[in-house]
């Protein structure tokens, strides 16, 4: 079974994905007929990608009338921010461990 930071990794792999993510994030709640103008693919594939980010948990939707209104959730992105802390303190213990080797060397 996929982790929480695979689906968010799987979803935003995408760089269409990313895009709709992204432009949520800056500008706020949109409808699929805004996000289709701007994405540059038809509004069958905006649908599907908002379906994988919804399912990431990555956005929101609210129906008001015949509209769908999409918002981002930013902090779905915790598990992803966690999961590169984790190798960020792995790679500068690394780098701080060959730091100490290069200058033990240049004695």
């Amino acid at each position: 079974m996929p982790s929480v930071a695979d689906n968010l990794f799987r979803a935003l792999a995408d760089p269409t994905r990313r895009a709709i993510f992204e432009h949520l994030s800056r500008d706020g709640e949109q409808t699929v007929h805004a996000l289709t103008c701007r994405a540059g693919v038809s509004q069958p594939a905006v649908s599907k990608h908002l379906g994988v980010l919804k399912r990431a948990k990555l956005v929101r939707h609210r129906h008001e009338g015949r509209e769908t209104h999409y918002r981002a959730q930013p902090d779905a992105l915790a598990p992803m921010v966690d999961w590169l802390d984790q190798y960020g303190a792995f790679w500068r213990e690394r780098f701080d461990q060959l730091e100490n080797l290069l200058n033990r060397m240049d004695k």
